[in-house]
This record gives structure tokens, sequence and C-alpha cells, in this order.
């Protein structure tokens, strides 16, 4: 029988219903049945791997694979098609934080690149990601700049956020960002920049051989006065691609002397360097980047002095960035696979993960002369 409990006074009594129960001045006081009201519905049992396992027909274990991008392929896709539904329907979400603190791997990445808005990058970050979604992980991408200071910071903070491993777009010539990351034991891959002595798993594209293919293609339309827009001499991009320049200057006969430096890989950077160039040796016929960028702040000087471009100067960029066959004119350029490079890096980085013994190695890209309208043969 169900019973009530209230307060009177300082004592507590039980009424039961329909009975008389004493108050304190001795006096009774009858109480009439109550009805009954329902109870309320509570709210719905959250979903759990378990319900989600009995209501699939499958094994816990099972459902737990299916439900892991990283173990899916070890069962049927009719099991995991199936499985997955059911936690749709059930409102179920994998607790990842769970799942890392059982084994160890939170199953994110940290991808830190130089300047989110550089159209270079863009392709490099598809290629990492799509390699780590095949094996069932996530990026953290942060923007580093041009900062030492900044850079380290942003990688402290992904340590701290305890990812797996980091792929770095950001490395100097000899790298202080590199140490850290070393120094705590976080397995990182170096992607487009490298140092001169690798302490990590590298991937980068031949910076020789596509400048070797520029000059190549400007002495073969008959130019003989060719300078190069080299890019940061503290970034492997710059020192190997004016190395490139200027070994292949030398071997077809040329003077490789016409060089400028730019500070950065910005258009803005990119006209400044070329004043400085065309300022010291008029006479230039061709230019060949390291960078499209740069090239593009060619195309801006040329055209506040007045020149045309390709008829009074030929350029040449390095990158094939997107859009460049869009600009006036179309740039000629060094194709680089960038989203090929970004998939390599992932798929170094997952290697060492499962192996933290490799050793590092340096992974050279393909490159390759796309012609357009930005060079021509010299009249």
């Amino acid at each position: 029988m169900q019973s009530i409990a209230f307060q009177l006074c300082d004592r507590l009594h039980v009424v039961k219903r329909g009975k008389k129960c004493s108050v304190p001045n001795g006096d009774s006081v009858s109480r009439k049945p109550m009805k009954s009201k329902p109870l309320a519905a509570g709210p719905p049992r959250a979903a759990t791997l378990q319900s989600i396992a009995e209501a699939s027909g499958v094994h816990r274990s099972t459902a737990a694979r299916a439900l892991d991008p990283a173990q899916a392929h070890r069962i049927s896709p009719e099991v995991v098609e199936k499985v997955r539904a059911e936690a749709v329907r059930q409102g179920y979400r994998r607790d990842a934080i769970a799942a890392s603190l059982r084994t160890g791997r939170s199953r994110l990445v940290g991808v830190v690149l130089p300047d989110l808005a550089n159209p270079v990058f863009a392709p490099i970050l598809d290629g990492v990601g799509a390699a780590l979604a095949r094996d069932g992980y996530s990026m953290l991408v942060a923007e580093g700049g041009a900062d030492e200071a900044r850079q380290i910071a942003i990688v402290e903070e992904l340590i701290a956020r305890r990812v797996d491993g980091l792929v770095l777009a950001t490395a100097r010539r000899s790298d202080p960002v590199l140490t850290i990351c070393l120094a705590a034991n976080i397995p990182t891959v170096l992607v487009n920049r490298a140092e001169d002595r690798p302490r990590a798993a590298t991937v980068v594209s031949d910076d020789i051989c596509g400048m070797r293919l520029a000059v190549e293609h400007l002495a073969g339309l008959g130019h003989r006065r060719i300078g190069h827009l080299a890019g940061p001499e503290e970034l492997s991009t710059g020192i190997l691609r004016r190395r490139g320049f200027e070994a292949a200057m030398t071997a077809t006969g040329l003077d490789p002397s016409a060089v400028a430096v730019a500070q950065g890989y910005s258009r803005a950077e990119g006209q400044v360097a070329t004043t400085a160039l065309l300022s010291r040796w008029p006479g230039l016929t061709a230019i060949a980047a390291s960078n499209d960028l740069l090239a593009l702040g060619a195309y801006q000087e040329l055209k506040r002095r007045g020149l045309s471009c390709p008829r009074d100067i030929s350029i040449v960029g390095h990158n094939d960035m997107p859009l460049v066959d869009m600009v006036d004119p179309p740039l000629t350029t060094i194709r680089i696979a960038h989203a090929e490079m970004g998939e390599a890096a992932a798929r170094h980085l997952l290697e060492r993960l499962a192996d933290p013994d490799m050793s590092a190695c340096v992974k050279l890209m393909p490159v390759a002369l796309i012609v357009r309208a930005s060079t021509r043969a010299l009249a």
C-alpha cells in the first residue's frame, strides 16, 4: 500500500490512505483516499554501445569495431552498415575521449601551415586529410605564420591536446620547432620544406630539378640574360631553388649572378625583389621565380614600369598553385604534386606511429614544366 510522508510541527507521521493520524494537540484528522496520478514518462534511455549491439544482433565488440573507423575494415561492410544505421537511429555518439583513455591514442594529428591563405597549402592539406581519414584519424589545423615563437607556442598547444603526431609545413633549414617535437617524442613529418640535415621523415618536391627545367625552357626559347627571384634564405625552398638556378645556368653556359632574394613568399615581396632585380640588371629578358606568388609580384612590377609579359620579359613561376592558369597572361610554371605530397607525408606519419623506431627518410616528389602564355621565344 502506498505511503505518504509529511512533517507536522516537529513530528514525522506516516499516513496510510483513508486512515486517521494524530496531531500535536491530540485531535485527529481524517484523510480521504487520493487518486493515483500516472507516473510521468522519464527521459529516453541514452544509447549505449550495448544497446546498439543488441538492436543490431551482434556482439558488443563487433559493434565497437563497426563504429571505429580504424577497425571497421575487419568486419563485413554489411555488418558495418547495419550497426552504423542503428547508431544513427538511436542517436549514439562515440566517446572519443573515453576511447583515447583506453587506447592511449587520440587519433588526432596536428598540421601546422605557415599561411592558410596561400593557395599552395590547400591541396597539401587535402592530401594529408584524405590519407589520415582512411586510417580513422582527424586533423587539427593551425596557422603558424613566419614567427618562430608563434610556431613553437602552437606546437606546444597541440602537444598539450595530446595529438598522436604532427605534420609541419613550416620547417626552417635548422628548425627549432622540430627540436621541441623530437624532445617531446612526438612523431613528426616535414612537408614541402626540409632541414639541411634531416632529423625527421620529410616529403618535398625536387626543387633543384624544377629550377633546371625552368632555365632549360627559357634557354631553349633563346633567352641568355635570365634573372632569378629567390625565396627566403632560411627556407629549403629558397636555397635549393637558387642552387638549382645557378647550377642550370652554369651548365648552359650562362651567367648565374642575376639574383634578388625575397624576404617572404608573397606578391608584395615578389614586386620588391623584382624592383631590385631589374634595377641592377636592366637588360634581363626572362625571370625564373622560385614561387608563383613571387612571379605574380613580378607581373605587378612590369606593369608599373610599363613593360609587358612576355613581350618584354618572359616569366616562369614555381608551384603551379591554383588559379595561376587564370591570370593574364596564364603563368608558365613548375608543377608540384601538392596533394600527392600531402598524402605521402601522412602515410609516413602513420608508418611512424605503427613503428616508432623507423629511421627518418627524405622523399622527393617529381616535378613537371607546365608551359602557358607567360613565356615566348626571344625575337
